[in-house]
């Protein structure tokens, strides 16, 4: 028979201690009732009620509980009483003397609260935070790639500017850092800067001689096995992260960072040992003091590049609108068809130089220009 959903339950802190005389977890209570771990807990805070079958299913192994808990008093865990203490034989105790009051039971402790969700980061905050953990260390990285403290500033500045404007793509992406890192090193390495007025001149070295013999080892490795050394040895990525990162197959990244190895070592012998490779180029990367500017500024400052393009966009986007109006303000409104060029007409003999006049020719002439007007009527021009 099918009991009423109003059952009665037990207060919540009753509940529990039910739970804890019948030596059940949570877990085995949820698994009992069909619930979760976290309904349980709920319902042993009173925050929420169960209802409907859950509440009879609950109900019935409350009873359950309740009943082996009055057969079997040992098995709740209420402290047993202090023994009382003996009294010495010279002063025994007199029998009039009233009992002292038995130790009352400590409460049930209550149960803790569940931990309240953290609050949830703001765009800003969560930016500032995955700025705060790879810049220092993707600023040294770029100088190794390059081998320019003021370029590396730039890149990584670049690289998490362009991140900030794709703040929703690079936020949800599995790697954020992964992502800012292989955009820092794009324009790291990007062929343009040679043709920058600040870049064609070196700038100083490090100061420790065995430092720039390894600097100037990497800058003569080429680009690509420059980049999967550093990201292999230096970063610690694997194998296929660094083919992935360096939009190569997993061969063709072994074998760059193989020839990488061996261009290094031909050069200094004692960096042949990968690890020893790897404790260098970390030494390298921590002697230089490169620091990044602050996250604040680099968000301004993508904010105002953000707004320079699309600004730039919209001018161009209304001069190319004025040229078109105006263009077809001055266009023809209707087809003047071109004239054709001339053609050359066959039979037509060519023309003859006109030679010296004879005496008869001269007279003719002088004869026909004097009867123009005063000659025959066939000669006189007809007014209209």
């Amino acid at each position: 028979m099918t009991q009423s959903p109003a059952t009665p339950l037990p207060p919540p802190k009753e509940r529990r201690r039910l739970r804890e005389a019948g030596s059940l977890t949570q877990a085995q209570v949820a698994a009992r009732v069909g619930v979760t771990r976290e309904t349980v807990r709920k319902w042993e805070n009173g925050r929420t009620t169960p209802l409907g079958r859950r509440r009879e299913a609950y109900a019935r192994l409350l009873a359950e509980l309740a009943r082996d808990a009055a057969d079997s008093p040992v098995r709740t865990k209420t402290p047993p009483a202090p023994a009382p203490e003996p009294a010495p034989e010279s002063k025994p105790a007199p029998a009039s003397a009233p009992e002292a009051p038995p130790a009352p039971s400590p409460a049930p402790e209550p149960e803790p609260e569940p931990d309240a969700p953290a609050p949830a980061l703001t765009p800003a905050q969560a930016f500032d935070a995955l700025y705060a953990f790879c810049a220092p260390a993707l600023v040294r990285q770029a100088f190794l790639l390059t081998g320019r403290r003021e370029l590396a500033r730039e890149s990584v500045e670049r690289a998490f500017q362009l991140a900030w404007q794709r703040w929703p793509e690079v936020a949800v992406d599995r790697d954020p850092a992964g992502w800012v890192r292989a955009t820092a090193y794009e324009y790291a390495l990007s062929p343009w800067h040679r043709f920058r007025p600040r870049h064609r001149h070196p700038e100083a070295p490090p100061a420790d001689a065995s430092d720039r013999a390894l600097l100037d080892v990497l800058l003569h490795l080429p680009p690509p096995h420059r980049r999967t050394l550093l990201l292999y040895d230096g970063v610690g990525l694997d194998l296929p992260e660094t083919a992935a990162e360096t939009e190569a197959s997993t061969p063709a990244a072994a074998n760059r960072l193989l020839r990488a190895r061996e261009a290094v070592a031909a050069r200094l012998p004692e960096l042949s040992d990968p690890t020893e490779l790897t404790r260098r180029l970390a030494e390298l990367a921590a002697t230089e003091r490169l620091r990044a500017a602050r996250p604040p500024v680099v968000r301004t400052g993508s904010e105002r590049r953000a707004r320079f393009w699309t600004r730039a966009a919209i001018a161009f986007t209304v001069a190319l609108i004025g040229t078109t109006a105006l263009t077809l303000r001055t266009a023809p409104r209707q087809y003047e068809p071109p004239v054709p060029s001339g053609e050359t007409v066959q039979g037509v003999p060519p023309r003859v130089a006109p030679g010296p006049l004879s005496e008869a020719e001269r007279e003719l002439r002088s004869k026909l220009r004097e009867e123009t007007v005063s000659g025959p009527q066939r000669l006189v021009p007809q007014g209209g």
